[in-house]
């Protein structure tokens, strides 16, 4: 077997003299002054190409403990500290006395889940079953060192398996870091050429004017390349898959002939709820909608009487809510619920027609995260105020927008929102998913919302939601996904 049958360059000769010296070698043991760690790995994957040697990869889970884990390890679990202090029932007040109340409220769950105490009304009883449990042992071997698990975790060592170890992630006191291994071992034709005899010579790895000029490339060992060998792939830069899509909505709607309006994100619950009719007992002002803030905020005066006579009396018009309209709730401030409060005080501010306007940012809510809602989401709101529009110009509008945005079947079924009347709920079908997708709201503004603010004329009024349109152009089952640092997702995802 001769050795220019396989055109070796240096450092893959290099590696396989080492290799031939034992079984197998980490990465770091293949570091020499003459061979970089970048340099022995390249050169290993080309011998493993051709045939001579083999790279095994191991993936590892190292847990480790958190700073506060790292605290729990000294002096105990939130609920081993508290079940350790009490002998006899003792009420939630005189325990919230030894303890802090956070740390009493995540010992109480893990009390009744453990079974080391009962909560009778105000009363904890202790059962008086408390050994150490799995968790604490598992806390007590990381104290001394990481813990280091192959692959899959099936079972640990100590009666600690996935279950244990997931709750002490979920509860922040351990993480987690994959760990990959690499370990390069030569195979018999690998042996058999290192056994016939390496020779490290000296080999031009570029080509320059002086060495074509002076001859010597007609006898100079230059060093091979492979031209099959796949190009390291470039990625260039680019704008987010999301600002994309957000940048595509703006550019139909200006070419729709609307202006792009902006306004803050801390609003007054007058402009968020008040002036489109919403009762100030409304449950979405509750604390499970809304982020209400520890400010207060100057109201209109000019829109104040028209809107109390509204609310309490219906100015006219209607019944309105009855009760008494309380300035005071109306001064509250708010992170924005939706951005209708800023179309709404634009239109109030440009009572005179025509008036075409739209607003795409973000907005605020009090909402559970899971796969389809997150606490902050864009949204894309507009509005149209003339003489003689119509629902079936709102409707036109509509499909217009989301036939450029590429989804050709559009429809429309009743809907209801508590400021517009008439009411609908755009759909798009979607091929793929074989059904129709309801995709925001729309409607003309009650007269309850436009009369107080001196509004004379017709207005169309949309919020439609952004995040869930990029789900269905991205192909995504997930919308935290279009918040996450993935840079191959990033990488890999075509311009539009």
């Amino acid at each position: 077997m001769a050795v220019m049958n396989f055109n070796l360059t240096n450092n893959e000769k290099r590696v396989l003299q080492a290799l031939s010296r034992h079984d197998r070698f980490s990465p770091d043991e293949l570091v020499s002054p003459a061979l970089s760690i970048e340099a022995a790995m390249q050169s290993a994957f080309l011998l493993a190409e051709k045939g001579l040697c083999e790279i095994r990869e191991s993936l590892a889970s190292v847990y480790t403990l958190t700073k506060e884990g790292e605290q729990y390890a000294e002096v105990g679990l939130p609920e081993r500290q508290v079940i350790s202090s009490i002998t006899s029932p003792v009420s939630l007040s005189d325990l919230k006395k030894k303890f802090p109340p956070q740390m009493v409220g995540i010992a109480l769950g893990w009390l009744r889940r453990k079974n080391w105490a009962r909560i009778e009304g105000d009363m904890i009883i202790p059962s008086g079953k408390s050994e150490t449990g799995d968790d604490e042992k598992l806390l007590a071997k990381l104290k001394e060192k990481p813990l280091t698990v192959e692959l899959d975790i099936k079972k640990v060592p100590g009666n600690t398996d996935a279950e244990i170890i997931g709750n002490l992630i979920k509860r922040n006191l351990i993480e987690k870091i994959e760990k990959k291994t690499r370990t390069i071992a030569i195979i018999e034709s690998g042996r058999a050429l290192a056994a016939a005899g390496l020779t490290i010579e000296e080999e031009v790895a570029q080509l320059t004017s002086a060495i074509i000029s002076g001859g010597e490339w007609k006898t100079a060992r230059i060093r091979p390349y492979n031209i099959h060998t796949p190009v390291k792939p470039l990625f260039g830069a680019k704008i987010h898959p999301y600002q994309r899509l957000i940048n595509e909505m703006r550019q139909i709607f200006l070419e729709m002939g609307f202006t792009e309006i902006k306004g803050d994100i801390v609003q007054g619950a007058f402009w968020n709820f008040d002036a489109l009719f919403q009762p100030q007992d409304h449950p979405a002002r509750e604390m499970q909608d809304t982020f209400h803030l520890d400010t207060e905020c100057d109201l209109p005066e000019e829109y104040l009487r028209q809107v109390k006579e509204m609310h309490e009396k219906g100015g006219g018009i209607s019944s309105g809510w009855g009760g008494k309209w309380s300035e005071e709730v109306a001064r509250k401030q708010v992170l924005r619920t939706h951005t209708t409060a800023i179309t709404i005080k634009y239109l109030a501010q440009h009572p005179d027609p025509p008036v075409k306007a739209f607003c795409i940012d973000r907005a605020y809510r009090r909402e559970a995260i899971d796969p389809t809602h997150t606490p902050e989401f864009e949204q894309l709101e507009g509005v149209v105020m003339d003489k003689g529009v119509s629902f079936s110009n709102l409707l036109g509008c509509l499909k217009e927008f989301y036939q450029r945005m590429g989804f050709e079947e559009v429809r429309f079924r009743p809907g209801y929102f508590p400021y517009t009347e008439p009411s609908v709920e755009p759909e798009v079908y979607i091929e793929s998913r074989g059904k129709w997708v309801e995709l925001g709201g729309a409607g003309i503004f009650r007269k309850e919302v436009t009369q107080p603010l001196g509004i004379r004329y017709p207005v169309l009024a949309w919020g439609l939601g952004v995040s869930r349109v990029a789900m269905l152009r991205l192909g995504l089952k997930d919308l935290r996904e279009l918040y996450q640092s993935d840079i191959e997702w990033l990488r890999k995802s075509t311009v539009l």
